[in-house]
């Protein structure tokens, strides 16, 4: 019998000196000059920080100040769109938002994983795409790899692990089709 006992003692990450020294700089200044600047008069103000650190993120884009972004220089993000209190955008691998998009209060998204059969528990990045005129509601989860064609909407506290079609709706754990979304 194959012997499938997890040994973490030789996990290695993939993570160079520099990722882990911009990760550092990053947490300092987003302790700084992120989070404390909270007023919507700051907005972009809070862009610009996520700029200088890599993101390419349109100016006119919202990022609430209590947002965690884990690699600025791992997201994208289209006009208007909008990442709403407490989002966690744990980006190790890139994360897209398009354009006109919402990622409602408290919305985790986890673009990597862990090579589960191996049993040095590999880290694996697995981008997520986001697209233009999506609505993820309150709470919900989106794995690594999914991906969420245009005019979507997630309901709130929805679990998303595989890809969702343009123009529908999903909800549920794991997210289901509930209707297909249609616009007046």
């Amino acid at each position: 019998m194959k012997n499938n006992t997890l040994d973490l003692s030789t996990y290695s990450h993939s993570f160079s000196l520099k990722n882990k020294i911009s990760r550092l700089v990053w947490n300092l200044v987003c302790i700084i000059l992120f989070r404390t600047f909270a007023s919507r008069l700051f907005k972009k103000w809070r862009v610009l920080v996520l700029k200088c650190f890599g993101a390419k993120i349109d100016w006119s884009s919202h990022i609430y100040a209590s947002v965690k972004i884990w690699a600025p220089w791992n997201l994208e993000m289209g006009a208007n769109s909008s990442l709403g209190p407490n989002v966690d955008c744990y980006n190790q691998g890139k994360i897209s938002i398009g354009v006109n998009t919402v990622i409602s209060q408290k919305t985790y998204l986890c673009a990597s994983t862990h090579d589960y059969a191996k049993n040095d528990f590999p880290l694996i990045l697995k981008p997520i795409k986001i697209g233009n005129g999506v609505w993820i509601a309150a709470d919900a989860f989106i794995g690594p790899g999914v991906r969420i064609e245009d005019n979507a909407i997630i309901a709130a506290r929805s679990v998303v692990n595989k890809s969702v079609i343009e123009n529908t709706i999903v909800g549920g754990n794991p997210a289901k089709l509930i209707k297909f979304r249609t616009n007046e």
